[in-house]
Order: C-alpha cells, then sequence, then structure tokens
C-alpha cells in the first residue's frame, strides 16, 4: 500500500503591500509552517515551490532553497512546478509522490510573490507576456476568462447578473476571515457599476492583486510520529490528486468547446483514486480568479450540473439576499473568500484554498468553521485560461486506514 503522507505544519503571511521581495515572503511562511509544525529547518528533506512573476528566478525552487540555507545538502530533493495558479497544487502532489518514493520523508511547499508592491504596468506587461502569441487584447488574462464568460453564456444561458454574484458571495465569507482583503460585503450593484475590464468582466470580478507568502509542510505519517510530537488529528491526510491540461491560451470564441476544460477531467482522476463521489465531499476549496472560473469549477467537480453553475450561484445569491448570510450546508466553498475577495499573489492563491481546507478538516476555521466539521476536502487550483487543472482530495487527520475510501494507508 502507498506510504500515508499528512500536511503537517501551514503557515502564511499577512496580505496587502509589504515592499519586500517574494523570496524574503517565502522565508516568512516557511519560518511559520515550521514553528506549526514544531519543526527547524535542519529538519526538511525536500522543496518544492512555484514561479514568482515579481522576482522571477531560472529554478525558483533551487534559488528559494539556495536563499533558505537548504542548500547544499546531499540528501535534500528541490522541485519547481510550473503550472500556474494550479502550480501549488501541482506541488503539493509533487511533494506527496516525493514522499511516497521515499526520496524525502519532510518537504516544504512554499509559494510567494509580491504583485501589489510590483508597478502596476510592469505587472499587466509580464501578465500579458504570461500568454505571448494569443490574440487577445490587453489586459490579456481578464479578457481571456471573458471571453470564455460569453461562451458560457451563449452556450447554456448564464446570465450576467449570475457572473456578478460571484464576488458578492466570497465578500460575505472574507468578511469573516480576519486576513482577507475584502472587508466588508459588496452588494451587486457594487460589482455592476466597477470599471470595466472586458464586454461581461468588472474590475470587481477580477482576483484581488495583493503580495503573500504561504508555506505547507509535508511529511510521511511514519516519519512523523517518530520524530515530532503534534497531534495527528491535527494533520489532514493527503488522499488523492488529479492533473489535466488545456491550451496556453483560448482559441476564438467560435472555437471554443468543452474540450477547452480540463478541470472535469483532473476531477475524475482525483475521484476514482480516493474512490469517493462528489456527496462524500464535505467542503470545497475552488479556484474562482474571475467568476466563470468558480463557475466552471463548480460544474467540474459536479457540485451542480455542467451548464447549472449560474442557477445555483443565483439561488445562493437570493437567500443571502433574504437571510443575510451565506448558508454553507448549501454552499460549503471557499469559506475563506477566495481569489476574488482574500487575496491573489499572483500563483499563491490555490495554496490559501489548502490552508483554508487545513482549517475546517481540522476544526480551526473560527467563525467560518462548516457543521459538523468536514471530513474530506476538494481543493483546486486553475492555470493560465483553463490551461491547467490540479484536483487533491483530503482527509481529515482522523481519516482512517484500511477502508475502501483510503488509498494512502500507510505500509
Amino acid at each position: 500500500m502507498l506510504k500515508r503522507v499528512r500536511i503537517v505544519g501551514v503557515g502564511m503571511t499577512g496580505l496587502g503591500r509589504h515592499g519586500l521581495p517574494a523570496v524574503e515572503l517565502s522565508r516568512q511562511a516557511v519560518d511559520l509552517a515550521l514553528l506549526d509544525a514544531g519543526m527547524s529547518m535542519v529538519d526538511l528533506q525536500g522543496l518544492v515551490a512555484v514561479p514568482s512573476i515579481s522576482q522571477p528566478h531560472f529554478m525558483q525552487a533551487h534559488y528559494i532553497g539556495t536563499k533558505l540555507g537548504l542548500l547544499p545538502r546531499r540528501k535534500f530533493v528541490v522541485r519547481t512546478i510550473d503550472t500556474g495558479g494550479a502550480g501549488p497544487i501541482s506541488a503539493l502532489s509533487t511533494a506527496a509522490q516525493i514522499i511516497r518514493q521515499e526520496w524525502a520523508d519532510v518537504v516544504v511547499v512554499v509559494a510567494s510573490d509580491a504583485v501589489l508592491s510590483l508597478n502596476s504596468a510592469e505587472f499587466a506587461r509580464r501578465a500579458d507576456s504570461s500568454v505571448e502569441g494569443s490574440d487577445l487584447p490587453s489586459p490579456c488574462i481578464p479578457n481571456g476568462y471573458d471571453r470564455v464568460a460569453e461562451w458560457h453564456m451563449k452556450a447554456y444561458g448564464l446570465r450576467r447578473e449570475q457572473l456578478a454574484m460571484v464576488p458578492v458571495i466570497e465578500s460575505h465569507l472574507a468578511a469573516k476571515h480576519p486576513l482577507a482583503m475584502c472587508k466588508q460585503p459588496l452588494t451587486l450593484d457594487d460589482v455592476l457599476s466597477s470599471r470595466r475590464v472586458g464586454n461581461v468582466t468588472n474590475l470587481l470580478e477580477c482576483a484581488r492583486r495583493t503580495d503573500g507568502g504561504c508555506a505547507l509542510i509535508v511529511a510521511s505519517e511514519r516519519h512523523f510520529k517518530r520524530h515530532f510530537t503534534k497531534a495527528l488529528n491535527l494533520c489532514p491526510v493527503i488522499v488523492s490528486s488529479g492533473e489535466a491540461s488545456g491550451p496556453i491560451y483560448p482559441p476564438a470564441a467560435d472555437r471554443i468547446t468543452e474540450e477547452l476544460f480540463s478541470c472535469e477531467r483532473a476531477t475524475e482522476i482525483a475521484y476514482q483514486a480516493a474512490q469517493v463521489g462528489r456527496d462524500d465531499i464535505d467542503f470545497f476549496a475552488l479556484y474562482d480568479c474571475f467568476p466563470i472560473c468558480l463557475i466552471r469549477a463548480l460544474e467540474a467537480t459536479r457540485v451542480c450540473p455542467v451548464g447549472g453553475g449560474g442557477e445555483l450561484v443565483e439561488s445562493v445569491y437570493r437567500d443571502l439576499m433574504r437571510t443575510g448570510r451565506v448558508d454553507t450546508k448549501r454552499w460549503p466553498i471557499n469559506t475563506h473568500g477566495g481569489l476574488q475577495c482574500f487575496g491573489a499573489p499572483w500563483e499563491v492563491p490555490a495554496m490559501y484554498n489548502v490552508v483554508e481546507a487545513v482549517a475546517q478538516l481540522t476544526g480551526r476555521a473560527a467563525a467560518r468553521q462548516l457543521t459538523p466539521k468536514p471530513r474530506r476536502a476538494l481543493v483546486y487550483g486553475n492555470g493560465g485560461i483553463f490551461s491547467a487543472s490540479s484536483v487533491a482530495i483530503l482527509g481529515d487527520g482522523d481519516y482512517s486506514a484500511g477502508t475502501h475510501h483510503d488509498i494512502a494507508a500507510e505500509e
């Protein structure tokens, strides 16, 4: 059987304009994650990192490992993973694979960026260059998602107001998180009256740009039990993962088909590997850089049927307007506010999805805590413009070995 791998520590810097290089945010996040795990730098045997747009380096993980004093070491494994916004979930899966291959027992996964401190014009130039060769007008990424949103409206009847309801819902959730960028709930009028950045996309429907760093410590259960004292019920299990890919940028609107989207395939792989289905998942942390991304994720993970994302969003929004709160029994999704309202330092935010899933699975989400406490969570990262999808399923710290659901049982 596969070696059981757990997330044993999490660390996250504050969000905002820090004026610090990305590598320093990485250092802070790693220190916080080590503190949470009850470890020190000398305990780490591997590092997996994703690229930074504000401070890019050849072999980014090697650069970070060198700056953190983790290299050179004879027994140390380093990987840079570049799947865009899917990167942190891909990196989490890679860390688990490194441990299961017995190349290392303890691996840190780290992501950081300083895009709010980066000059706005320079940020726009670098973001546009990530889809170089496309026919998209600047800003390319918002316009790419805008193109897909318009296609979805024509194909499935999605309405403009339903897109705008996404950040309203997310803002009400983010308002309960002390670190979220969005401090006050938005109204539908706020969203629809904000500056247009595309035909059916406004400024308040874009991921919230910020600086920040985040780190996860991943370890084999056997090694962790032998050497550390943190309670295992506070250390969720990485049960399974799945990945799939699409083109680096979307085709012309009249050529978009369902073949563009890869989240369905990634989710299917993760579900099959874990031997679970949608009804076995209690919490969903879904990538939502733009409303259409969240709507497609709802459909891909089977929270609702394909084409039904807009109707689900509107139903939750109508309940919110009537009761003044998001019904998390109907919407156990992105309780931290997602990229829309929590914050999005370029490729870091899927890491926040994992951190929120860990908080929910361990019963430490404070005012955001779902009841009953989730047993399983699905985390999803999306890279490029539906270019990469990475999905992982996590089990709570008491996730029992030897059941038909658990493929990650300890040897």
